[in-house]
């Protein structure tokens, strides 16, 4: 009777345990886990990006206006800044004018204003001249009696070039002159400016007029100069007041204030004083030009 006692009461038990043990286990699985989020279509993609570039463009255009409003700001206070300081310039003039001794600006006067040698180079009676598309150096007379320039010329040959009138001539030297050697028989053509009209005792002469490269000192300029033959003369140019206006001035008493140019095949500039030396004064009588 006992045992049978002690079966009914452990199936009693065992009937108990089982539901619990097995509430257990469906405890410790826990509960189910959620389906995963279906991927984003295309369009929500595309709302996505549009949202976020909106919130970004939102946040550039808020940090553009403070960046704007900072540049105002820097401008009104630079503005003050320069205001400030000329109040306290315009106070300190007013203290100067209430002191007891005054101060006195003596008045800057441009002494040079009226003069006639302002920006004009001045030459002597004579001048070392540069001809850098002949190649040469010559001695110049500097006569503001003579209208037009003078250049010693023989050999005077006109001819055409492409419609144009031109001539081709030699240099007009005498043994004594002061030249490169090498250009001394050479031809030289140029086109022709115009002609001018000679008025002498002996009658009417017309000659060419060429326009040529000129250096003298600093003075680099085209030079108008009419073709005839000076050989006779002491000196192969003449230069005029046509090339002197605006640009130079003669000093008589003076020779040679500038420098010799110096060209290939010819001597030193700091020779040139021997040359120089062998200068005579001459009375040019190439009549008048009209």
């Amino acid at each position: 009777m006992s045992i049978v006692m002690r079966t009914r009461r452990t199936l009693s038990v065992t009937a108990l345990v089982i539901p619990v043990l097995l509430g257990g286990c469906a405890l410790l699985q826990g509960e189910p886990e959620p389906p995963p989020e279906p991927p984003l279509t295309h369009a929500q993609f595309e709302s996505r990006v549009s949202q976020l570039e909106q919130q970004l463009g939102a946040r550039c255009d808020i940090q553009q206006q403070l960046l704007t409003q900072h540049g105002d700001d820097t401008r009104r206070l630079t503005a003050d800044v320069r205001e400030v300081g000329s109040l306290i310039r315009h106070l300190q003039g007013e203290i100067e004018l209430l002191s007891d001794d005054p101060v006195v600006i003596p008045a800057q006067c441009d002494e040079d204003a009226d003069s006639p040698l302002q920006n004009k180079e001045v030459l002597g009676r004579s001048e070392w001249i540069g001809l850098p598309d002949v190649g040469t150096y010559l001695k110049a007379r500097v006569d503001s009696g003579a209208n037009t320039s003078s250049l010693s010329a023989t050999d005077i040959t006109r001819f055409e070039r492409d419609g144009d009138t031109w001539v081709r001539f030699r240099l007009a030297l005498d043994d004594d002159a002061v030249v490169v050697d090498q250009v001394r028989d050479e031809w030289i053509e140029a086109p022709v400016v115009r002609r001018v009209r000679i008025l002498q005792a002996a009658g009417e002469e017309s000659r060419p007029v060429v326009s040529l490269l000129m250096t003298l000192g600093p003075i680099r300029e085209q030079v108008e100069f009419t073709l005839n033959d000076r050989s006779h003369l002491n000196y192969p140019v003449l230069l005029g007041r046509r090339f002197m206006m605006d640009i130079a001035m003669i000093d008589v008493a003076e020779t040679y204030l500038h420098p010799r140019p110096e060209f290939p095949g010819g001597r030193p500039s700091d020779e040139a004083s021997e040359d120089e030396a062998t200068d005579d004064d001459e009375n040019e009588a190439n009549g008048s030009e009209s």
